[in-house]
């Protein structure tokens, strides 16, 4: 374990929340005590509670018994969700990866920014880095990953105006990551580390004049209304959630129930996540902007900034020569030689140690 825990302050949480003292009930022959990402966006609203809540239990026949909460609901960062899976406080846990680079910098391999410029190859990244995940998630984090899925393609909101990337030279970012911040300061910004939850203020403020998060996910946190200007180019990447199991957990489950909750995982929640990717991204800039429907709301009128052809060669650029180089510092040799042959190979690109 990378830092030890608080258990007086945590444990109390998990016992107020049922997370800590339960007994499977006669029929369930398993109980889990997940915890899922952000409590507020589509992610969990629409997909991770009811999947852990009604969907595992239904197609287990009773014999998966579960207690869903939030980490946010908890009152614990996201950087602290796998720590805590690993010692066992919980049994299955998901956040952001990028929140926890700081313990496991193999995981920002998997969202490098401007890395997967559209969802269909998002999800080939996804799906290519799966193997250099589980390994780093049962060294780093004694756990065992069950899925990757992405929140919307992360955009950049301004309180003031801009047109293009050249804009951003001397504005404050608020950086979605670390390699989004190195990302951001290759552009001639200054990255600003703040925490989802306060950047709605601090744009306010004005601590910062600008932040990086998924487009649906900032209407639903109301940055729109602090927000005038929207840069439609995924510079954060696609903030992707890996849910994991806390390894002793999974290995002291029988074969069938593994294959009972990875299956109906794969079908009842990683497809249909990512099938609502296609759109997302989309439908969070109509709601944002006004142009084009918004199902969930009346929308904002913010002003859409299109990338242009210098944009794109620009953010380009600034991943090859600035963001890929300084991540390919912080691992070592066998896990960039793993990255080279499996997302590498994806998206056109061979991490080297500068």
């Amino acid at each position: 374990m990378t830092q030890s825990l608080r258990p007086t302050r945590l444990t109390t949480t998990l016992v107020g929340l049922g997370l800590i003292g339960l007994s499977a009930t006669a029929s369930a022959e398993t109980t889990l005590n997940v915890v899922g990402s952000w409590s507020s966006l589509e992610l969990h609203r629409q997909f991770e509670k009811p999947f852990w809540s009604e969907t595992l239990p239904a197609k287990s026949n009773g014999e998966i018994e579960t207690q869903v909460t939030t980490h946010d609901q908890m009152g614990i960062a996201g950087s602290d969700v796998y720590r805590y899976l690993g010692d066992g406080l919980f049994d299955v846990g998901m956040t952001v990866a990028d929140y926890t680079v700081g313990d496991a910098p193999a995981l920002e391999g998997l969202d490098l920014p401007m890395m997967a410029s559209d969802i269909e190859s998002a999800q080939q990244v996804a799906g290519a880095f799966r193997p250099l995940a589980e390994t780093t998630m049962n060294e780093r984090f004694n756990s065992h990953v069950l899925a990757i899925v992405p929140y919307p393609a992360q955009v950049l909101f301004c309180n003031t105006p801009i047109d293009g990337i050249e804009s951003l030279a001397d504005k404050k970012v608020r950086a979605s990551g670390r390699s989004t911040g190195e990302f951001i300061e290759a552009l001639g910004a200054q990255s600003l580390n703040i925490a989802f939850n306060e950047v709605p203020g601090s744009l306010e403020r004005g601590v910062i004049d600008c932040a990086v998060t998924g487009s649906l996910s900032g209407y639903s946190a109301g940055w729109h209304e602090v927000s005038s200007h929207l840069l439609a180019l995924p510079m954060g990447g696609w903030d992707y959630v890996i849910t994991a199991i806390n390894l002793d957990k999974w290995n002291g489950l029988d074969n069938a129930t593994q294959a009972q909750i990875q299956s109906s995982l794969d079908s009842e929640f990683v497809a249909p996540v990512w099938a609502n990717a296609r759109t997302e991204t989309a439908r969070g800039i109509a709601c944002l902007t006004g142009q084009g429907e918004c199902p969930l709301g009346d929308p904002a009128d913010m002003t859409l900034v299109r990338a242009s052809d210098d944009d794109l060669a620009r953010a380009r650029q600034a991943l090859e020569e600035k963001v890929l180089p300084a991540w390919a510092s912080r691992v070592d040799d066998e896990t960039r030689q793993a990255w080279n042959s499996s997302v590498g190979e994806i998206v056109g690109l061979t991490a080297t140690a500068p």
